[in-house]
């Protein structure tokens, strides 16, 4: 990706250049990025996407059912995804309220406290954009719930927790096997205040782990390894702590993974990643760690937040 030559600061591929030569109007992104009221926008591509639309015929339909990776059912069984999910359900701490999420969440959900690229979703016409991760949808309710709290008592330690499974989409194309276009998620989140001495990221990391592994057992995987990543030195003492909370614990392997790549930048102090033993592979199954989203999102930088997702699809692989 380059940069726009006269200002230096708006990012340009190739193939936008291509668009913006071909309508000879260079400064139609500015007008439709900034010169123009959201309102005026959605009614504007409403208008288009109507037009686009009265000109297909059925049989232009279904050729685009045919090749386009975004709308084809998924080869996941059904059954084994349903029970792949009430398995995660049973799992789950009393103290999750688990929610129906909606399809879609504002625009910008998922790039405005966190680092994804706004490519990487689908936005729609209407200023909003299909979820991409449980976990955004969840972090935006679990911090309007903190608000609230601390609205009435702004020293309010009382957390969130929040769970749902919500099929997902997203943009970018893996072309990998197994790496499809929409999939199952399950997310978890704890939101809460600071209480110094890291308690609160202690006490609630072990209960997301602790639901990782008899999530694992329960879905009937006999090896499972959680892998945890100290981002930052003030974290470390987390590590050892879940050593000691998570011993003992049948099939478990906690393990230190000072290598992993991905996630720097995303997650802050401590991240972590699930493998299971599906079919002998060992594959990533979860992830999560601390995000900082519910800070910026309340404001307060006293706020904390705890994330974690399982790709439902994946673990169906291991049902009997």
């Amino acid at each position: 990706m380059t940069r726009d030559d006269a200002t230096g600061d708006i990012p340009v591929t190739p193939a936008l250049r291509r668009v913006l030569a071909r309508a000879d109007a260079p400064e139609l992104l500015d007008l439709l990025a900034d010169g123009m009221p959201g309102a005026d926008l959605t009614t504007l591509l409403l208008e288009v996407f109507r037009r686009r639309a009265d000109r297909l015929s059925p049989a232009e339909v279904m050729r685009r059912y045919r090749s386009d990776r975004f709308v084809a059912p998924a080869p996941v069984d059904f059954a084994a995804l349903r029970r792949t999910e009430d398995a995660l359900l049973a799992a789950l701490p009393d103290a999750f309220e688990v929610l129906v999420l909606a399809p879609v969440v504002p625009l910008a959900a998922h790039s405005a406290v966190a680092t994804v690229d706004p490519r990487k979703v689908i936005a729609t016409v209407r200023g909003s954009e299909v979820a991409a991760d449980p976990t955004n949808a969840l972090a935006l309710e679990a911090a309007h719930r903190r608000s609230l709290a601390l609205t009435d008592d702004p020293r309010s330690d009382v957390p969130v927790r929040l769970a749902a499974g919500q099929r997902v989409t997203r943009a970018q194309n893996f072309n990998a096997p197994g790496m499809l276009a929409h999939f199952q998620l399950f997310g978890l989140v704890t939101a809460g205040r600071d209480t110094g001495n890291r308690r609160f990221e202690h006490r609630h990391l072990a209960d997301h782990l602790r639901f990782a592994a008899r999530a694992m057992a329960d879905v009937g995987i006999q090896d499972t390894q959680i892998r945890l990543t100290v981002l930052d030195d003030a974290a470390a003492p987390l590590l050892e702590g879940m050593r000691h909370e998570l011993a003992g614990l049948s099939g478990v392997e906690v393990r230190e993974d000072p290598d992993r790549a991905t996630g720097r930048g995303y997650y802050t102090g401590l991240c972590f990643k699930i493998h299971a033993s599906i079919g002998g592979r060992q594959l990533e199954v979860g992830d999560g760690g601390f995000v900082q989203w519910s800070q910026l999102l309340t404001g307060n930088r006293k706020e904390r937040l705890l994330i974690s997702g399982y790709g439902v699809d994946r673990l169906a692989e291991a049902l009997p």
